[in-house]
């Protein structure tokens, strides 16, 4: 990554925020957060290379992990769920392989994020011409970005808002019961569960971000995937570059971020897991915020990771921020 040094000023922010509230929020958020028992047990969120055995059931493939746990949430043990891409993975510029396209062609249905994150979906299924694929964001009210060259473009990061991920759920839930009738009542009353899980989260983060002084309300990352959440909960969000296609910074964007901290004395700033945080750690060096840890995007974490599951990264990216924007 190539970058241009910016300002060698530093900009000390004053702490905002009393230390105690911190525990107390992430205590309430934690004990708030933990996931119940969908209606059909699953596995915990996982991929393989391989297909596993039918045994007559359907065999669905989603093109990255954090969808692949939202199906599986929905499809119980009645379908066979498997990520296209392994946990870490970055899903804009992903390389097919040939293992890949050989776990195509024994799909009975592909579902992807689409609005134009999966670049090369369109190569993969055009060699893959018979299997069904659906696009899990139709329906939603998509957020344009606003510059460099995505600009006019749909933001692909919906799934990143609780709001959006119920339009998600119902597109699983019709898309499964179609594929297979024969277990649609399932299908149904897990989703309904997994729904309810989400909207518990939803308020959640509703109530914190409301502990949180209306104009320290920003969100600092590296990628502009926060464009949903930021409209749905009221927050300002701050952004390196707009797609992690690009994953690298020029002069101007670097040196507006590093301007719009020091500006508005935000007190943290944040990148993601699937990129280098290289250039966000030039931006706190030049403005004395603090780096305050990586948020979960476009992957699951591993099993034995914070963000294992969709629920999971939901609940570790807000604990996250709120805990960055309150300590000093």
């Amino acid at each position: 990554m190539r970058h241009k040094p910016p300002f060698n000023k530093h900009f000390r922010v004053v702490n905002l925020y009393p230390i105690g509230l911190v525990g107390l929020l992430v205590g309430v958020w934690i004990s708030g957060c933990t996931p119940t028992t969908p209606t059909q047990p699953r596995e915990e969120s996982r991929t393989t290379t391989t297909t596993p055995a039918r045994n007559d059931k359907k065999v669905i493939l989603t093109t990255f992990t954090v969808l692949a746990d939202m199906v599986r949430n929905v499809a119980g043990d009645k379908a066979i769920v498997e990520s296209i891409t392994k946990p870490g993975a970055e899903i804009h510029g992903y390389q097919v392989t040939p293992s890949d396209l050989e776990r195509g062609q024994k799909a009975d249905l592909i579902l992807e994020n689409g609005l134009n994150l999966e670049r090369w979906a369109d190569r993969f299924h055009n060699s893959l011409p018979k299997v069904p694929r659906i696009t899990l964001s139709d329906g939603l009210q998509t957020v344009n970005i606003a510059e460099d060259a995505y600009q006019g473009k749909p933001n692909p990061h919906a799934w990143m808002s609780p709001k959006n991920a119920l339009i998600y759920v119902e597109n699983i839930r019709k898309a499964l019961g179609n594929l297979d009738p024969a277990n649609a009542i399932t299908y149904d009353a897990n989703a309904k569960t997994y729904s309810e899980q989400i909207r518990a989260i939803d308020e959640k983060l509703k109530q914190a971000i409301a502990t949180i002084p209306a104009d320290k309300r920003y969100i600092v990352s590296c990628e502009g995937a926060f464009s949903y959440i930021a409209r749905d909960y009221g927050l300002k969000e701050v952004y390196l570059w707009a797609v992690n296609a690009e994953q690298q910074s020029t002069p101007k964007q670097l040196e507006k971020v590093i301007n719009t901290v020091k500006a508005n004395q935000i007190p943290a700033v944040f990148c993601e897991s699937t990129v280098s945080n290289e250039t966000q750690l030039q931006v706190a060096k030049e403005t004395g915020a603090n780096f305050a840890g990586v948020f979960y995007v476009d992957s699951l974490s591993s099993a034995d990771g914070p963000a294992s599951t969709y629920l999971r990264l939901l609940e570790y990216n807000v604990n996250t921020l709120i805990k960055g924007l309150q300590e000093k």
